[in-house]
């Protein structure tokens, strides 16, 4: 249990620092929102902003996850401080030729990517120009967030999550403030992008001096530690394009304004943001804080540890992903009206976003639940098997949206992503069972099925609450109360577990 609360700890810090960045980053999405609705600018900051950001997930956060964090911890667990901050240094300088090179492609090749990610803009010309306009612009953000993204696994696996939990704040500030400054033009969106990836890295940069790291130019690219990442990695990588190709699925599918209506890329971002509001806080702050403890439990011959660890993240995921799931279906368009509402973010842009968030709702326990399966694969060394779940997951994501998005239009889409993701956690799920010879699979079910029963009951509270003749700012606020107070109510009378081992928690670290 002790393994538990540190890990518990460590998610708690995540977890805050995640929720003040959500909150930056729904200020943010407000922010544009309100400047440029779901229409032409809207659309093309998506798609600009989610290019580099699919680099960012191949060689930055996806790989930090996958493998620098599970080598990390084993060298700094079984090796000295000199043989740990030499592999620190080999990974970097191959990590830099390769940001550079694939930074400067980017660049020169962004009109193909731009043409090819969103098809649909090639019937708009002053879309499609000003999309390849922004994306070259901010495509070294993805050299500088890979870059803080290489620092965090560092310090990760040194178990210190403060600051780089917290570093994605400054993005979220600074295309705020520059949003502002400059208006309704991409300008704005450009620099605050550029100068929030630097802030990111910045920040990192005194702890990891402070920690030992002291960089070396090196033309040494061999070292076994770094052998050993880049086997993790290749499985990684086409786990994370496949991955991303899912997400590009949406934004192609949603680019044919002629088929699922006008703003469908914005549509899709902005509901889809609310989905990553708990997934952020909590499932990505669980995930990040449980895998250098699965790497360590991994490396026991009974993975007795492990597979504790691994019931609890579960259950863990559950308390939280079933309520929200149920409250963003329940209180849809409420959320959408209340958060974005206003300026150029009409009546149509309002019901569109809120169908979608609806639908993405669906899957949000699966959404959660694949993060710790896949930690747990990562921490026993297996990117494989996520990489060929992730491929199943495409192929079902898009014969969905083929087949849903003609009749549901945008609702269609966000569906088709809900029903892929729940059938990839139920394959990772029972490829895991059957590997581990059971985890307290009885104990995840039972939870399951109890904490879902709770979330139904919260769900009736809500949907009354929202039936109260209110302003939609305080319609929502008395809904989201009454809900959150239901919630716990009702883990007491279905007796969830979890809700009394989390007070236990609490109240034994008051005492301490």
């Amino acid at each position: 249990m002790s393994t538990h609360k540190s890990v518990a700890k460590s998610a708690g810090l995540i977890s805050l620092a995640t929720l003040v960045s959500r909150i930056l980053g729904f200020i943010r999405d407000i922010v544009i929102a309100r400047l440029f609705g779901v229409y032409i600018y809207a659309q093309a900051f998506v798609i600009a902003f989610r290019i580099p950001n699919l680099f960012r997930d191949l060689v930055g956060e996806g790989a930090a996850n996958a493998a620098f964090v599970p080598v990390f911890s084993e060298y700094h667990v079984k090796h000295t401080k000199e043989e740990f901050w030499e592999l620190a240094n080999v990974v970097l300088n191959i990590l830099l030729v390769v940001l550079m090179t694939i930074t400067v492609l980017g660049i020169v090749f962004s009109p193909v990517i731009v043409r090819m990610i969103a098809p649909g803009f090639i019937a708009s010309p002053e879309k499609l120009e000003a999309t390849i306009r922004l994306n070259r612009i901010i495509f070294p953000y993805f050299l500088l967030i890979s870059l803080a993204a290489y620092s965090m696994g560092v310090l990760n696996s040194l178990k210190h999550f403060a600051i780089p939990a917290f570093a994605p704040c400054f993005l979220n500030i600074s295309i705020i403030v520059f949003a502002l400054l400059f208006g309704e033009g991409i300008k704005g969106l450009a620099l605050g992008v550029l100068v929030g990836g630097l802030l990111q890295l910045a920040v990192q940069i005194p702890v990891l001096y402070k920690k030992g790291f002291r960089f070396k130019f090196t033309r040494r690219f061999k070292h076994p530690g770094a052998i050993t990442i880049g086997k993790l990695m290749l499985p990684r990588v086409v786990s994370s394009s496949i991955y991303q190709l899912n997400n590009f699925a949406d934004s192609i599918f949603g680019s044919l304004a002629f088929i699922v209506g006008e703003g469908g890329v914005a549509v899709l971002y902005f509901s889809y943001r609310l989905i990553q509001f708990p997934i952020g806080i909590f499932s990505n702050a669980l995930s990040q804080a449980i895998l250098p403890t699965f790497s360590i439990q991994a490396l026991e011959d009974t993975h007795h540890n492990l597979k504790k660890s691994l019931s609890w993240g579960l259950r863990a995921t559950f308390f939280v992903m079933l309520p929200s799931s149920v409250a963003f279906i329940v209180l849809a368009k409420p959320l959408i009206s209340a958060l974005f509402g206003g300026g150029r973010f009409d009546a149509y842009s309002t019901s569109t976003t809120a169908g979608a968030l609806a639908y993405y709702s669906i899957g949000l326990v699966a959404y959660g639940g694949i993060k710790i399966l896949q930690s747990c694969f990562f921490a026993l060394k297996d990117t494989v098997t996520p990489t060929k779940t992730s491929a199943l997951s495409l192929v079902l994501n898009v014969i969905f949206c083929l087949a849903l998005m003609f009749p549901m239009k945008i609702a269609g889409l966000a569906l088709a992503t809900s029903l892929s993701g729940s059938i990839t956690f139920i394959v990772l799920f029972n490829i895991l069972y059957k590997r581990l010879k059971d985890f307290n699979v009885k104990e995840v079910r039972a939870s399951f099925v109890k904490i879902f029963l709770a979330s139904l009951g919260m769900g009736l509270v809500c949907y009354f609450a929202a039936q109260l003749s209110l302003n939609k700012y305080l319609g929502l606020c008395v809904s989201l109360a009454a809900g959150f107070i239901s919630y716990i109510a009702f883990c007491f009378i279905f007796r969830v577990h979890e809700m009394r081992e989390l007070l236990d928690w609490a109240l034994n670290r008051n005492r301490a």
